[in-house]
């Protein structure tokens, strides 16, 4: 086991799945080594393959290999880099996930590759992902401020669980530093624009959940000043233009909400910010 071999099972834990590619842009050096040690790492039990990937590419998804954390792999990161990995078993509930999670997890960390690789070299702006953020007063930890329980329209509970957190600092010519929090969201476009009654899943309901949390006094003291966008990440431009009419039709913080789609045909991921 390597210091390199250490770096890919970091950023495989970080999201959660991630396809071959991005590691070796990640990770850096020779592909044709790191290949061959992401291959050594799965038939060493440290990484999986999820087997639903072979349904995913039959359906025309990427042809990189995608990878998953197993459960001595998270053993390891746990021993050797004290991250924070519960004892479960990772190797099975790996195997048990289906092809719209893979999917849905892709998504996710597709964006979230590309933005950390258009954050490098940057002296500008700086990616903070969720785990290098400072735990808000209060809290044992970071991760507790992104599960919040509101009331909706004073009717109905709700947790907010965005599916990816991350900051970005940013300084100023004068060298002051700010930072902003995002609360991302991959849609899929599975789930409807919006719905007759409010106690059914729907992408309006999404957003005047996320103007509620922006409303509730708790969490903004826990945010210690720092302001949040919620970002909408689309997969096609015809969801996009579904989704941005939405936030439209808000009557109230319509600004809290960024409307995106895949970012690949931009300069750079941190224009969409």
């Amino acid at each position: 086991m390597t210091l390199r071999d250490l770096d890919i099972l970091r950023q495989v834990a970080e999201h959660r799945f991630i396809r071959s590619n991005w590691i070796i842009q990640l990770v850096g050096g020779s592909q044709q080594h790191l290949l061959r040690r992401l291959n050594l790492l799965y038939h060493h039990g440290y990484l999986e393959r999820p087997r639903c990937q072979i349904d995913y590419y039959h359906q025309g998804g990427s042809k990189s290999l995608v990878y998953g954390l197993a459960s001595r792999g998270a053993g390891r990161l746990r021993r050797d880099l004290d991250m924070p990995f519960n004892r479960m078993d990772w190797t099975t509930r790996n195997k048990r996930i289906g092809r719209l999670f893979l999917e849905h997890t892709l998504m996710i960390s597709d964006f979230m590759v590309r933005l950390e690789l258009d954050s490098r070299g940057r002296s500008d702006r700086r990616l903070i992902h969720a785990d290098e953020l400072p735990a808000p007063g209060g809290r044992d930890n970071a991760h507790e401020l992104f599960r919040w329980s509101i009331d909706l329209s004073g009717r109905q509970r709700v947790t907010v669980v965005p599916d990816k957190v991350f900051a970005i600092d940013t300084t100023h010519p004068n060298g002051r530093v700010t930072r902003k929090l995002y609360l991302l969201e991959a849609d899929r476009g599975s789930m409807p624009v919006k719905r007759s009654r409010l106690d059914h899943s729907s992408i309006h309901k999404k957003l005047l959940t996320y103007s509620a949390l922006n409303d509730n006094s708790r969490f903004r003291d826990a945010l210690d000043g720092v302001s949040i966008k919620v970002m909408f990440l689309a997969r096609t431009p015809e969801r996009k233009s579904s989704v941005a009419q939405a936030v439209d039709n808000l009557t109230r913080h319509r600004s809290l909400f960024i409307v995106a789609t895949d970012p690949r045909n931009e300069r750079s991921t941190l224009s969409l910010l």
